[in-house]
């Protein structure tokens, strides 16, 4: 079997031209990426149109969350890619004010929601794409 050397400057030209992964880039700073947008329930009757008790409803906007009773506010951002945001959220409802660490994540028609701190849900929610 035969050997070859390859130039550095060959190697390194060749790895400039592949995809760079440049996450933040890809999202625009303060915004909750495109991709985790729109509509989620827990279950398939949360997104039927129309429903006062949609508890597992979950509104994915720019800058914040809308749950049943509560929303949560955008803050600092510690990762963003096209389908994951890590972040602070603020929350407001029923009164109550309270700070977050959610971590959301979009695989095909799926929405993972992982939260961390204080009074978090110690199990991972998954949501389905509303239609």
């Amino acid at each position: 079997m035969k050997k070859f050397l390859i130039p550095a400057t060959v190697i390194a030209l060749a790895a400039a031209c592949l995809p760079q992964d440049r996450p933040s880039a890809a999202v625009p700073e303060g915004t909750i990426p495109a991709a985790l947008q729109g509509q989620w329930g827990l279950v398939a009757a949360d997104c039927e149109p129309g429903r006062d008790d949609a508890k597992g409803l979950l509104k994915v906007e720019p800058e914040r969350l809308v749950f049943y009773e509560s929303r949560a506010t955008l803050g600092d951002v510690t990762e963003a890619t096209p389908s994951r945001i890590a972040a602070r959220f603020n929350f407001s409802g029923e009164g109550m004010t309270w700070s977050r660490d959610i971590l959301l994540e979009q695989s095909g028609d799926t929405l993972t929601r992982r939260e961390t701190g204080e009074g978090a849900i110690p199990e991972p929610l998954v949501y389905t794409r509303c239609p």
